[in-house]
């Protein structure tokens, strides 16, 4: 039976929940020491995973930026960097984004509908698959799974977050909550409405809270509920 990825959700959001603004330049929510943390995360994963959405908002490079954290993962015998992963209903993807030309290996998840648009799109930038005709996480995590990834860390969108929530496939949430109020109706959330795990009443089990500078982090185990 193949052993799923431990799965770790990660956000910076602002105080009232919001990813971003409704702007076009991306709201810097954390700060220099709290990106320093996420790279830290970041080069403990074996893979690293955005939504087709976020890559074209952001346009992240969505790196291990530290040396000596790479480094370190070569020594252990571990590729340089992690797989990057995306998924996409649509196969709405641009070979000109960033996320295709930095870091090593990539990895594209979509629907039979779409995977031959998806691959001509990209050609040899990234090895394309096809979960059937719905976008399944269950196959997807099976897939990353056998694939040798035993810890995924999840970097968004909003809409992403709230299907693993919803299906109660996160083993780990890690919120970088910033004294920021947004406040716009048009901005990505971290979470939208859904039928989560255990209704309204179930208490997540705190793991850490810490203050990175102005910026708090909290750590959760949603799949320990009470």
């Amino acid at each position: 039976m193949t052993t799923r990825p431990y799965v770790l959700l990660s956000a910076a959001m602002s105080v009232d929940g919001y990813l971003d603004d409704a702007s076009p330049e991306r709201l810097l929510l954390s700060n220099t020491d709290d990106f320093d943390r996420v790279d830290e995360v970041r080069a403990s994963c074996d893979a690293i995973l955005i939504g087709a959405t976020t890559m074209r908002t952001d346009n992240p490079r969505l790196l291990v930026n530290s040396e000596e954290r790479r480094a370190t993962r070569i020594a252990e015998g571990r590729s340089e960097y992690p797989l990057k992963v995306t998924v996409t209903r649509t196969g709405n993807l641009s070979s000109d984004l960033k996320f295709w030309h930095h870091g090593g290996d990539k990895l594209v998840f979509t629907v039979d509908e779409a995977v031959e648009k998806v691959r001509a799109a990209l050609g040899g930038l990234a090895d394309v698959v096809s979960v059937g005709t719905e976008l399944d996480w269950g196959l997807v995590l099976d897939d990353l799974g056998r694939r040798g990834v035993g810890r995924l860390m999840v970097e968004g969108g909003g809409t992403i977050h709230t299907q693993l929530m919803a299906q109660d496939l996160a083993d780990e949430l890690h919120l970088a909550v910033a004294p920021l109020l947004v406040g716009q109706s048009a901005a990505p959330r971290f979470l939208g409405a859904a039928d989560y795990p255990g209704g309204t009443t179930a208490r997540m089990r705190l793991l850490e809270t810490r203050a990175i500078g102005d910026v708090v982090l909290l750590r959760y185990a949603p799949g320990e509920r009470s």
